[in-house]
């Protein structure tokens, strides 16, 4: 059994036990994640596009602040007791609101909730890859990535049926505690991955358990002084821009074609276990497969291949129907084949990179994406453009987006032949 799983998820026997564990890991934090997304999706259509930009400039102070805080943590603290204090942090976050929330819900309330939620899911799962692309190395990323990611998307269909389950008699401010027992428990998986690494340390790694040391803007300084992560940046960007956009109409659309409230949450439900149950399967059975056969550049590539035809669909045909036929597409994209692949370009870089530089990106520019995306799509309807009218101003972006693809794609082979381990 054991040699049979291991050829069916292509890994080594003694990568078995860190796979299961990385699985379980991913599986409880996005969980987590997908317990509170519905109830954050709904509060954005109650607070409308008009004040979405707000909400995501709101998000982007957030990740200003906290950025300089995790570098200093990063700094001064080893993996082992940087990352338990990391998913302590916003477990304690999580009863915080519990206890705020027994007092009642407030629009500044639900505002802080939504921003706090958008921080907590980039924030939490940069962690999750940083820590992976720590424990492994290129070659194991290329055959493990695809199985561990099924792993978050297990998390992300078990999430949502728990929410179903237990809303109605715990009611929704209990759930944040649930949320907060999943990462607790994530925790427990660290520890476990941590002892495997001190047994199958990797090859050329020297101080994994000491601090990471540097100063507390070295990601930042690291990000904007590299071309390869300078690349992944502008690789991160042009999907957040894209991805802010096509949120937008999702809240202009649905909100006009579906009038009660109940009905937008169910809507929402039912296309997050959709798009979590495709991508599983595409996980489990044609990722590793598809990034043997295509390379790099080209597995990056799909996603932006996949926003041209959408938004030139969406443009032509401004629907609720082709909406969430683009989206589940991208989505499935995304978690699939984009972000394990977009993971595995850290594996070539040094261990400070992978933490600090790679947490920069994750957090301030997909944010800053966000913000800047939410500003320009308001000053486009402004103007008087339309659904259409700004699907078709997306295309250019995702041109862009399909030739930085390719670049990276060079650029990984060459570090790859030719890196220095720190």
């Amino acid at each position: 059994m054991i040699e049979w799983l291991g050829r069916a998820l292509r890994a080594q026997r003694h990568e078995l036990p860190a796979l299961a564990w990385s699985f379980l890991y991913f599986f409880l934090l996005l969980a987590a994640y997908y317990v509170l997304r519905p109830v954050r999706d709904e509060m954005a259509v109650q607070a409308g596009p008009e004040r979405l930009a707000q909400l995501f400039t709101l998000t982007f102070a957030a990740m200003l602040a906290l950025v300089p805080a995790y570098g200093w943590l990063c700094a001064r603290l080893p993996r082992a007791r940087l990352l338990p204090v990391i998913y302590g942090f916003f477990a304690l976050n999580l009863v915080a609101f519990w206890f705020a929330y027994r007092g009642g819900s407030t629009p500044a309330l639900a505002m802080g909730f939504f921003v706090w939620t958008s921080v907590f899911n980039l924030f939490v799962v940069s962690v999750f890859w940083s820590f992976m692309a720590d424990l492994f190395d290129e070659a194991q990323a290329a055959r493990l990535y695809g199985a561990i990611a099924a792993g978050g998307s297990c998390g992300a269909i078990s999430g949502p049926a728990l929410t179903a389950q237990l809303a109605p008699t715990l009611g929704p401010a209990n759930l944040l505690l649930v949320s907060a027992a999943l990462l607790v428990l994530a925790t427990l998986c660290i520890l476990r991955l941590l002892a495997w690494a001190r047994a199958h340390p990797r090859q050329g790694e020297r101080r994994a358990e000491e601090p990471i040391g540097g100063s507390i803007i070295a990601g930042a300084k690291a990000a904007l002084a590299s071309p390869y992560l300078l690349g992944i940046g502008a690789y991160l960007l042009c999907y957040t821009v894209l991805s802010t956009s096509l949120y937008f109409h999702q809240v202009q659309i649905v909100r006009a074609e579906l009038p009660d409230s109940a009905e937008r949450t169910r809507l929402f439900a039912l296309v997050d276990l959709t798009v979590n149950s495709l991508t599983l399967i595409v996980q489990l059975t044609l990722t590793a497969r598809l990034g043997a056969r295509l390379g790099v550049g080209w597995m990056l590539a799909l996603m932006p291949l996949a926003s041209l035809i959408g938004f030139a669909a969406l443009g032509l045909f401004p629907t609720l129907a082709v909406l969430i036929a683009f989206g589940v597409t991208r989505r499935v994209g995304e978690f699939a084949i984009s972000k394990p692949v977009r993971e595995a370009l850290y594996t070539v870089v040094p261990r400070e990179e992978r933490y600090k530089a790679k947490g920069f990106i994750d957090t301030v520019v997909y944010r800053g994406g966000d913000a800047f995306s939410g500003w320009l799509v308001t000053g486009l309807r402004g103007l008087g453009l339309g659904v259409s009218g700004i699907a078709f101003a997306a295309l250019p972006v995702a041109a862009a987006w399909l030739a930085v693809s390719f670049w990276l794609g060079r650029r990984q082979a060459k570090l790859r032949s030719g890196k220095a381990i720190d």
